[in-house]
């Protein structure tokens, strides 16, 4: 793979992950670099089921020098949406998620004891 490959691999990647995100309902509470990594890993894990599967130029797109399969596409952000949600999960804690029912509630105990 050339620079140029690398490149765009990096590229296609953070616009998977940023879709992902997008297609996600609600409130992500990762990173930009989370919402990357994930896009990256995505893009990678569609390409290689796709082709797995052999279903890798069955509808493609040509716009001038742009290339892409829109099966490939709906796999790639399928993985991102997985990997945002999973990572929303993992990173969602009471402290972080901002709980302020909670917070509330307890605050109001003690006010009055």
């Amino acid at each position: 793979m050339l620079v140029g490959g690398y490149l765009g691999a990096v590229l296609i990647g953070a616009l998977i992950g940023l879709l992902g995100r997008l297609v996600l309902p609600g409130r992500q509470r990762i990173g930009v670099f989370a919402t990357f990594v994930i896009g990256v890993g995505a893009a990678v894990l569609g390409t290689v089921v796709a082709r797995w599967v052999d279903i890798a130029d069955d509808a493609p797109v040509r716009l001038w020098v742009l290339r892409w399969d829109w099966i490939v596409l709906a796999l790639q952000v399928g993985f991102a949406v997985v990997g945002v949600a999973a990572a929303n999960a993992l990173t969602f804690t009471r402290l972080a998620g901002g709980d302020e029912e909670h917070r509330r509630r307890s605050a109001r105990g003690k006010a009055r004891s």
